[in-house]
């Protein structure tokens, strides 16, 4: 049992004009120029990265490697896959607690690319059955767009003391199964130190079963006091 380190936002900005497409996908009022989104800066320094965990992924541990930096967002040699259909959970703790200002995207073009996603917060364990009874914190529907990440805003008022996110991509343009290059998030560290407890069971016997049941994970974080 390690506390883990604070973070502190990536230098670069997040590219809104760039192939980070910054068109309010999120439908939540707010326009790039809205001076109370603030400053966005990067956060890939903040993801616990050793307790990412993908669910049905088609080979282990490439859901991770989609959570690249910013300088290798348009790394195509990295990506994730769905396995025995077109769904995927992506399970994204960080190490402090963020303001979630933007979530990036990118996908393979065409019928693989996502078409929706939807987002939980703070809340570890959450399988497909679940993920399709949980009413999502904020749910967008995805642009296939083949030259980078799209971004996607949140509603920001939501998405403050943020210590884990799980994203749930239910379906795809009509391919069998769904792929992702990137996915990245945007917004401002309040470096506060957490002390995370994690313990993980083995997903499944048969390492070809991944659609294993997340509810045979028992993860669990608290706050240093």
């Amino acid at each position: 049992q390690l506390p883990a380190m604070s973070c502190a936002a990536e230098a670069e900005p997040a590219d809104h004009h760039g192939h980070d497409h910054g068109h309010d996908h999120g439908h939540d009022g707010h326009s790039h120029d809205d001076p109370e989104r603030g400053v966005e800066g990067q956060l890939f320094q903040c993801i616990d990265m050793p307790n990412v965990r993908c669910l049905n992924e088609h080979e282990d541990g490439a859901g991770k490697t989609v959570l690249k930096s910013y300088a290798e967002r348009l790394d195509r040699t990295k990506f994730v896959q769905s396995d025995c259909d077109e769904q995927l959970i992506l399970f994204v703790p960080f190490s402090s607690n963020l303001k979630i200002k933007s979530i990036h995207i990118w996908g393979e073009a065409g019928e693989e690319h996502p078409q929706t996603l939807k987002v939980f917060k703070n809340r570890a364990g959450i399988d497909f059955d679940l993920a399709e009874s949980l009413e999502p914190l904020q749910e967008w529907k995805l642009v296939d767009n083949p030259s980078g990440p799209a971004a996607y805003q949140t509603k920001i008022s939501q998405f403050q003391n943020v210590h884990s996110l799980t994203l749930y991509f239910p379906d795809n343009f009509g391919a069998d199964t769904t792929k992702i290059f990137y996915v990245g998030f945007t917004g401002e560290s309040t470096k506060v130190v957490r002390d995370t407890v994690i313990t993980l069971a083995e997903f499944a016997a048969n390492p070809k079963d991944h659609k294993t049941d997340a509810r045979d994970l028992n993860l669990n974080s608290k706050p240093v006091s």
